[in-house]
């Protein structure tokens, strides 16, 4: 492959882990919650799309909305229901209770549709390449990062240029002060969760196509997730776009070059980052 074909497959699978795991770094940067079920709820919106496709007779972007919608108000519920009790637990109890919470959803999802990896249906629109002058290229790939783009702009205006974006990030930066001020945390802490895991399930059905969907989803890319949040910081959403690109981009490059255990130079290049800076290339120094 060129070096633009490769450059364009990393970026469209960046822009995956992006929208996936913009969330996980929101919800964890300000409600200090260890949710490592975060993975589980793309996959929830990937089957959501793939059956409102199939069975029904949804079309492709009304397939995408209801996902965001269905796994949203599902999240708010489990918020309300689950998480909550655990805000004040030790990491370790939060850590059982959300990856237990993935086996039960990966249960279910097998019971209920059955272990087989799921196709999304493209649109004709999305399909076949697109001729950019210089190279062409899948169509669907270039809408994927177009997408991404977009998304990164959209959450970034949402959190820097609208009240409710800057109780969230009063709300990181300092949680008790934010009470006093009389921001409702609890609130922002449900709406929040919902927004965050409605976006990671676009984000599992938008990336079907590039990473798969079938029930081990969540445990199988959970490590990537957590590293594309680790690298670009708790609650920064730049940080974690820049981080996401570059992760996509050299998990694409090594599947190339290196297919035979080319990921743990990912997982090599993470920890001695980490320890360089431990609240990522994008967090704030300092406590």
């Amino acid at each position: 492959m060129d070096p633009v074909s490769i450059l364009l497959g990393g970026f469209a699978s960046g822009m995956v882990l992006f929208i996936v795991s913009v969330g996980l770094s929101v919800t964890m940067g300000l409600m200090g919650f260890v949710n490592l079920a975060h993975g589980g709820f793309a996959m929830l919106g990937g089957y959501v799309i793939v059956l409102a496709m199939k069975h029904w007779g949804f079309l492709f972007l009304p397939s995408v909305a209801l996902a965001f919608v269905t796994v949203a108000l599902f999240a708010v519920v489990l918020e309300r229901l689950l998480y909550a009790r655990l805000y004040r637990a030790t990491e370790l109890d939060q850590v059982l209770f959300t990856i237990g919470l993935v086996f039960v959803m990966t249960a279910a999802v097998t019971l209920g549709v059955g272990p087989e990896t799921q196709v999304v249906q493209l649109p004709d629109w999305l399909r076949g390449q697109t001729d950019l002058g210089f190279i062409k290229y899948r169509t669907y790939s270039l809408a994927l990062i177009a997408a991404g783009v977009l998304l990164a702009i959209g959450i970034w205006l949402g959190f820097e240029r609208t009240r409710f974006g800057a109780r969230i990030r009063a709300a990181v930066d300092n949680r008790r002060m934010a009470q006093s001020l009389g921001v409702d945390v609890g609130r922002l802490f449900a709406v929040t969760f919902a927004i965050g895991s409605g976006i990671a399930a676009v984000g599992g059905g938008l990336g079907a196509e590039i990473l798969g969907l079938d029930p081990n989803y969540p445990l199988r890319y959970l490590v990537y997730f957590l590293i594309v949040v680790s690298v670009g910081g708790l609650g920064r959403v730049t940080g974690v776009f820049f981080a996401a690109l570059f992760i996509g981009v050299l998990d694409f490059v090594l599947k190339i070059y290196f297919p035979k255990g080319g990921t743990i130079f990912i997982y090599v290049l993470t920890l001695v980052l980490l320890l360089w800076r431990p609240r990522g290339l994008f967090g704030r120094r300092g406590a």
